[in-house]
């Protein structure tokens, strides 16, 4: 069992005013009638258990589904339960997933393990068979290798260790170590009224058989089960799992990241108040023109912002829950499909500013800037997904639901929201008088040049976040769980605070040189916090105990398309900060 795993109404009545019509009827007809009330306040109290509302009498069957197994070192590496020579019902019957479920790489089937409603289990037999040689060294290389499955019971997940490794090879007697496969699982359950509350499952190591040696194996396979009550609330079940991964010493480590971040971004504001104190209340006396040009698609940072901020809401209302199988990647496919019309409406209005040539084609940047590399990418890693065998693989079924949502819903929203902008356009209005004539720019010193200023746009942003952001990359891919959405939006506020704020004093300090072309240079600056963070995710998997290819090209490729999605995000605020801050300066030279 993964480690953190291991360390840690009544019925209502029915009154029904009978009328003086009725209570002269004959009182057979009263008793049948009676009867019938009785039957419907029966069948409704008991309609009331069932797994739909994880609600059960005593003795009911509660669902228990095996879903995968893998490598506990490589998260993405997973293989279906049945993969593996498990004891089988004859036939496996596949629940049926989501698209959020299957993107998540969930595969349930059901299993032999029978867990009715309080029902304790000794030594109960799940099946006898014999273990081929094949067999056997297949269930020895899981062992090697840690080897965990999955299961979910009642919707709750649990897990468990396939075998363990014993090295003997300090005695003279054995040569090398010794490989043991655990024959019995013992499950305890612990529930509150007519609900499962908790579930734990533990390998017991004193029933184990030893497959060192490549020989047949008859190997009998049992579990036990234990019903014990509890006074947590259902509603309350899943903080179980928060529990297991906030160590007392990882709230110090919020609160430390927390107070970090406020710091740096207190400094950034008496920096700008210092600023405008001393050198921008003095700049705006002496100058009463300025320059501006170009334009940029700003609608997929928008989009992506659009997105982050609904699954934040989402998570303050309990929607999205840890291990809430497949969730987050639902809300994800279908809130990025929604927000397509407010990315679409964005670069429509900013385009429309400056000219309506050219139109379509932003617009189609705004659409594909994003979803173009990501598809690139998923496309890649679920070949090598496929070489492997594993349940990252997509099916064919849920690649075409995903092209049939992009082409139907994604598509037309992004039309859509263009021809919105475009109906509400307006056009570019300079804040103060601009030149007739383009003028030299001076030649910048090396430390005001662009790769300098995304060093500097992009290193104090990722400060205030860097502890933070390894917490998330923990929960990502070593199985920790983060379940404080309240301190991880805080987080993310003061990112966008910071990189506003510092976009602004950046974009004054080339100014102050005479060099207009701030636009393109504000996208890169707040941008480059990505690089900073794709750097600590490699600098992550270096420490890791991550290991293969597979492992490493998934790693890789979705931390990628994580860190693009933050340029964008991020770009954009900076620019749009950078036009505030321009707009605002530029309209106080005008109205001096």
């Amino acid at each position: 069992m993964l480690s953190f795993a291991l360390q840690r109404g009544p019925t209502s009545e029915i009154s029904l005013p009978l009328s003086p019509a009725l209570a002269s009827m004959t009182s057979f007809l009263e008793v049948r009638l009676f009867l019938v009330f009785l039957t419907l306040a029966l069948s409704t109290r008991l309609s009331t258990a069932s797994p739909a509302d994880h609600r059960y009498n005593v003795g009911d069957q509660v669902p228990l589904f095996v879903n995968k197994v893998g490598p506990l070192n490589n998260p993405s590496e997973t293989y279906e339960y049945y993969d593996f020579p498990f004891c089988r019902p004859d036939p496996v019957i596949k629940k049926k997933e989501s698209l959020g479920e299957v993107l998540n790489g969930d595969r349930l089937a059901s299993s032999l393990y029978t867990l009715k409603f309080r029902e304790d289990k000794t030594g109960e037999l799940l099946c006898q068979k014999k273990l081929t040689v094949d067999e056997i060294a297949k269930f020895k290389h899981a062992v090697n290798n840690e080897y965990y499955f999955q299961m979910y019971y009642d919707d709750l997940p649990l897990w468990g260790f396939i075998g363990k490794v014993e090295d003997q090879s300090w005695t003279r007697s054995e040569k090398g170590p010794n490989y043991y496969l655990f024959q019995h699982v013992h499950f305890d359950v612990l529930y509150n009224g007519d609900r499962v509350i908790e579930v734990h499952a533990f390998s017991d190591p004193t029933y184990v058989v030893d497959i060192t040696e490549d020989v047949e194996l008859d190997v009998k396979f049992t579990y036990t089960v234990k019903w014990s009550a509890t006074s947590a609330y259902f509603e309350n079940r899943m903080d179980i799992y928060s529990k297991a991964s906030l160590l007392p010493i990882r709230w110090h480590v919020h609160w430390f990241s927390l107070i970090n971040s406020i710091v740096i971004l207190l400094l950034l504001m008496g920096l700008v108040t210092l600023l405008y104190v001393r050198h921008l209340k003095n700049d705006l006396r002496k100058y009463s023109n300025s320059n501006e040009e170009d334009k940029d698609v700003l609608g997929t940072g928008s989009q992506l912002l659009t997105v982050v901020f609904i699954l934040f809401f989402l998570a303050f209302l309990g929607i999205l829950y840890p291990y809430n199988r497949g969730g987050l990647f639902n809300c994800l496919v279908l809130l990025y499909s929604l927000a397509s019309a407010i990315a679409g409406y964005s670069a429509s209005s900013f385009h429309c500013q400056f000219t309506e040539n050219g139109l379509g084609r932003t617009v189609l940047l705004a659409g594909v800037l994003y979803t173009g590399p990501l598809f690139v990418t998923v496309s890649v890693l679920n070949m090598v997904a496929v070489s492997y065998g594993t349940t990252a693989a997509l099916p064919f079924g849920s690649i075409v639901v995903i092209l049939l949502i992009y082409t139907f819903l994604a598509i037309p929203l992004l039309a859509l929201g263009a021809v919105i902008g475009y109906h509400f356009r307006s056009e570019f209005q300079a804040p103060s008088a601009t030149s007739r004539y383009p003028r030299e720019i001076p030649q910048l010193t090396w430390y005001r040049r662009t790769p300098r200023q995304m060093f500097i746009g992009g290193l104090l942003p990722f400060s205030a976040i860097a502890l933070q952001l390894h917490q998330l990359y923990a929960s990502m891919w070593s199985y920790k769980i983060y379940t404080l959405p309240p301190i991880l939006f805080v987080m993310f506020i003061i990112l966008i605070l910071i990189t506003a704020i510092l976009s602004a004093v950046l974009t004054y300090i080339q100014l102050s040189v005479e060099d207009h072309e701030w636009w393109w240079r504000s996208v890169l600056c707040g941008g480059s916090t990505a690089f900073f963070m794709f750097g600590c995710c490699i600098y992550f998997y270096a420490r890791s105990s991550m290991n293969n290819f597979m492992q490493l090209s998934f790693f890789i490729g979705y931390n990628a398309c994580m860190c693009y999605a933050f340029f964008l995000m991020l770009g954009t605020i900076s620019f749009r900060a950078s036009l505030l801050f321009v707009r605002h300066i530029y309209h106080v030279v005008k109205s001096e």
